[in-house]
């Protein structure tokens, strides 16, 4: 069957754009948001542990005075508010593909809005979705090896076995992946919920004994410590960029919980429990500098301690879910648009289509992340490498977001650009701090970026030189049975089933054998497979059947997004439509292309071995619709690229 690939933009997204489709049908808003909890803000949730420290280390060597304190810490507040909450939750979280979120999301409506093709507009999606798998591969290793790291606090001993253990949960991390969100959410979500509500109580207590430091909500403390520490400015914000480096993943897992939970979690726990842990660790250093150590650790009494470090170690392990689950969204939105190739995806909710597995995802995040922690053996030496693709996405976004609003007309240029302009210095501003890191570990996310984005271009080239040469020998299907009702071509016994991703023109099977072999079945049906937006199709609409002539007609198999594509099985619903045939007499026909590069020598060569190396791994046809073995046959066509 062709790829998705194969299809116009347009017609991929045909339909309402609405989340209505992706709306859970058996959990409710209140247990998707504690689900969310878990999965989509563990990334950002770990970040009380080291981002107010981080932001003040750079001006602690002589001390640390209250205009300091407030003024960090009214950076962290306005980065959570305008980064966060205004650009993420309240507009982009509206910005969707069908409930789906992300970068692709993003560029398929700015494309729509566009009305034509646009190879700029093309390149910055491909560069934001690889550097979000580059965060995808940076993540996980960096929070668990903190993590592991944090309980050398209570057991000094480890310091030894923080590697191997790093690499065990990793493992166990990645090997749970395969029973969906939605089972880890039901243990991410509670343990989650308990470490935000803990890290609320421990800020409040430190604010309730030094309420003045509530001062910090004035966003002009967080301007006049930019103006008096221009000199390090841009090593602060780097730091204070630590508090929203789970933002873009927040958008691209939209599709596993839906709108309204993701902003449920953030305006009742997620934003305030932030805002109280930030405030109360600068309480705690105002009274008492030399918490600035670990003042995260520090809000706790020494009894508590070790509880405290155990939950933060899982809630910092749970963090990496965040990324690993927008990775697969982000991938399934490649290969809706043509950027990867087709892989398996399972899905692993009832309730929720956006709730989905990609075993080959897995396998490639869980070998680059094991590879990281290998090479870089601590989250410090990591560090440097922390923040560029995330803050690289966000560029990306926000200018897709205003190429969106302003070419569909929502809000003019203008306008559009007035208000955005503040927002994208910001994150100019984080993105220019962390480039300074590139020759201390920075070039990981680089040159991951760079080896997946020229991946996604040989890919999205390629498929459309292939689609341009094959439009070529389109044929209607309606005029050719028409012409072939009578003709005198050998005819033999039996019925051929063609499977084809449009049933209005010739499959190239078809014409294939009509070419190479000459006959013609008695009966040939031209086989479409669908994916319904509910979870189960129902036994009445499984099947239709329409015939064209007494030679030709055209089947339509449906079924469930939870549902496996099973055609063999799903034959008896044909019969019961009007299809009849013989199993020991009928064959199933697939097309396949083969690239062949005939190109000189070049960069384009090099892309055009890429796209032929990468189409070799796209899922089976066989194996993904389940066809009897012996009864499939494959006809080729190389095709030059």
């Amino acid at each position: 069957m062709m790829d998705e690939a194969e299809l116009d933009i347009a017609d991929y997204l045909r339909g309402e754009n609405d989340e209505s489709e992706h709306h859970p049908v058996r959990q409710s808003v209140l247990a998707l948001a504690v689900g969310a909890v878990g999965v989509v803000y563990g990334d950002i949730g770990t970040s009380p542990l080291y981002a107010f420290r981080e932001a003040l280390r750079p001006i602690a060597h002589d001390g640390v005075t209250r205009a300091d304190v407030l003024g960090v810490l009214s950076l962290l507040i306005w980065t959570l508010v305008i980064v966060v909450t205004v650009k993420y939750v309240l507009f982009l979280l509206r910005a969707d593909n069908r409930g789906e979120g992300g970068v692709l999301a993003l560029y398929t409506l700015a494309r729509l809005a566009i009305g034509r093709r646009s190879i700029p507009v093309l390149a910055l999606a491909i560069i934001g979705a690889a550097l979000f798998y580059g965060d995808a591969i940076i993540t996980p290793a960096i929070s668990v090896l903190s993590a592991v790291e944090g309980m050398e606090l209570v057991l000094p001993s480890m310091e030894e076995w923080v590697v191997p253990l790093t690499l065990v949960i990793l493992m166990a991390l990645f090997l749970v992946q395969r029973q969906g969100t939605s089972a880890m959410a039901v243990a991410f979500g509670p343990i989650t919920v308990l470490w935000f509500l803990v890290m609320a109580g421990l800020g409040l207590a430190q604010i309730i004994q030094n309420p003045s430091i509530l001062a910090a909500f004035n966003p002009v403390w967080g301007l006049s410590f930019l103006l008096t520490h221009q000199a390090i400015a841009f090593v602060v914000l780097g730091a204070v960029f630590l508090a929203v480096t789970g933002a873009e993943a927040l958008y691209a897992d939209l599709g596993h919980f839906g709108r309204k939970p993701i902003i449920l979690a953030w305006f009742a726990l997620i934003f305030p429990a932030l805002v109280l842990n930030y405030l109360g660790q600068g309480a705690l250093v105002l009274a008492d500098p030399s918490a600035l150590d670990n003042p995260f650790y520090r809000l706790c009494p020494p009894s508590a301690l070790p509880a405290l470090v155990i939950l933060a170690t899982v809630a910092t392990v749970i963090a990496a879910q965040a990324v690993i689950s927008g990775a697969y969204s982000m991938t399934r939105a490649a290969m809706q648009l043509g950027l990867l190739p087709r892989m398996t995806i399972r899905h692993t909710s009832h309730g929720q289509s956006g709730q989905i597995y990609i075993g080959t995802v897995n396998w490639i995040l869980l070998f680059g992340v094991l590879w990281l922690v290998v090479a870089f053996e601590s989250s410090e030496a990591l560090a440097a490498a922390y923040g560029i693709a995330v803050t690289g996405t966000m560029v990306i976004t926000t200018t897709l977001a205003v190429i969106y609003v302003t070419r569909a007309g929502i809000l003019p240029a203008p306008l559009a650009m007035l208000l955005v302009s503040p927002l994208l210095l910001i994150e100019l501003a984080f993105l220019t701090a962390n480039l300074a890191k590139v020759t201390d570990g920075g070039y990981v996310p680089l040159l991951l970026a760079l080896t997946l984005g020229t991946a996604m271009w040989a890919w999205w080239r390629g498929t459309q030189s292939v689609l341009a040469k094959s439009h070529k020998q389109l044929i209607g299907l309606d005029g050719f049975a028409r012409s072939m009702a009578h003709s005198s071509v050998h005819m033999i016994p039996g019925t051929a089933f063609f499977l084809t991703p449009d049933s209005s023109v010739v499959p190239s099977a078809l014409l294939h054998n009509l070419k190479h072999n000459r006959v013609l079945h008695e009966q040939n049906v031209i086989l479409t497979v669908e994916t319904l937006r509910i979870p189960v199709a129902a036994r009445d609409e499984r099947a239709s059947y329409e015939q064209l002539n007494d030679r030709f007609a055209r089947v339509t198999l449906r079924f469930g997004f939870m549902e496996t594509p099973n055609v063999s099985r799903a034959m008896a619903d044909a019969r019961k439509a009007g299809l009849e045939f013989n199993v020991m007499t009928s064959s199933f026909f697939l097309g396949r292309r083969r690239p062949v590069v005939t190109g000189p020598i070049g960069l384009e060569r090099m892309l055009d071995n890429i796209y032929a190396v990468l189409s070799r791994f796209s899922a089976d046809p066989s194996d993904y619709f389940h066809l009897p073995r012996d009864r499939v046959v494959e006809l080729g066509e190389r095709v030059a690229v």
